[in-house]
This record gives structure tokens, sequence and C-alpha cells, in this order.
């Protein structure tokens, strides 16, 4: 591993992030909204399906827009995209757009001098939000694929967010897989992500458990002092 130390954020870049940030956890909150209503509602209700196009497409233009003000900014030039990868990828690919929820909630605590939560509790929080996040726009992604295919299994919501909790546990029962392309590509991105963040949690609770059982066996047992 490299001991270089880590290159200092441009001040001007600093600035636009903190101005951007609430608009764009706004943003976020809205995007997730807009997304729900063009998966979930049917297309005759016509007013409240173009309603949903303009939830989703406006929040994605001010993601484009912050995502060149900061590439412009940050003077990187293409290094920026391989630096900045999770903007990237919520930039190109819509059910990762959330994700900016949780990143935006962590840049802000990290600016604090004294965080509230202790660093096992963040990571946990931050891992545990990022699943419930993932899981569900993943459910919105693949129930919009599978609805209609033939021979499908996943017929409603609830089927594809039963879905999304096995694939994400690990467990994958099977009385529920996507059977288009688009959907299995989603369901791969969403085992690896499960791995990833289920393997997070576990292994910050069970550091969490060894601290908390070593200090109390530094102090002993009660009245052996």
């Amino acid at each position: 591993m490299s001991d270089r130390p880590t290159a200092p954020v441009p001040p001007r870049l600093a600035e636009w992030e903190r101005r951007t940030e609430m608009p764009l956890l706004v943003a976020s909150v809205v995007y997730l909204a807009g997304y729900t209503i063009h998966v979930l509602m049917p297309r005759s209700t016509r007013p409240w399906h173009d309603v949903a196009l303009l939830l989703v497409a406006v929040p994605w233009l001010l993601f484009a827009v912050d995502y060149g003000a900061r590439l412009h900014l940050s003077g990187q030039g293409r290094r920026f995209a391989r630096t900045h990868w999770l903007d990237t990828l919520t930039l190109l690919l819509p059910p990762l757009r959330p994700l900016r929820v949780v990143q935006l909630y962590t840049r802000f605590q990290l600016r604090r001098k004294e965080p509230r939560l202790s660093l096992h509790a963040r990571v946990m929080a931050y891992a545990g939000t990022s699943a419930l996040l993932l899981g569900y726009t993943a459910s919105l992604a693949v129930y919009q694929q599978e609805r209609g295919a033939p021979d499908s299994t996943i017929r409603t919501f609830g089927d594809s967010v039963w879905w999304a909790c096995a694939t994400l546990t690990t467990v994958g029962y099977g009385d529920a897989v996507p059977v288009t392309a688009l959907g299995r590509v989603i369901a791969a991105g969403l085992m690896a992500c499960g791995l990833a963040l289920l393997g997070a949690v576990t292994g910050s609770f069970s550091s969490w458990l060894v601290q908390l059982f070593s200090r109390q066996d530094e102090k002993g047992p009660p009245g052996s002092g």
C-alpha cells in the first residue's frame, strides 16, 4: 500500500460541494419518489406518469450539472471518473442514484469534529442504509423488467421485494428469479453488493463484540479488585 498523503481538495471544489450538498440530497430523494411512481403507477394514469418522468428527469439533469462542475473544478481531467467512481456510476446507472443519499450523509458526518456515532456504528449504519436503498431500487428495477416477461416468477412488486431480500442476504430460495437479460444483470450486481455489505456489517459487529469483551476482561470479574 502507498503511504502518499491524500491530495487536498481544491478550495473551489470544496465550496461547490458544500453549497450543493443539500440540494443534491433533496434531488436524490425526489428521484427515488419519481422512479417509484414511474414503476408502480399504472400507465393508464397519464398525469401521474408525466409527473413521474419529470421527477426523474430534473434530478438527473442536476446530477449531470454537478458532475460536470466537479469534474472541471477538480482539475483531475479523466482521472476524475476513476477517483469518483460512485459519482460516475450514479450518473450512468439510474437505479444507483439514491445511493447519493448515503454518500452525502457520510460527507456531512466527516465534516463534524466529533461524529455522533462510533466507527463501528457508522460502518454498520452506512452498510445497512446502502443495503436498504439498493434492495428497494433493485426491486423496482427488476419488477419493471420482469412483470410482463413470459414465464416470469416475479409478477408483483411484493414478489420483487422478496427476491431482493433473498438475494441481498445471499439466501437464494429460488422461488422468484429473474428471467430477462437485464433482470439477471441487476441480480448479479445485487448479489455482489450484498456480499460486500453483509461482510462489512458482520465484520464491524464482530470487531465491536471483540472490543467489548476485551474491555470486560481487562476490568476482571466483579470483586476481583
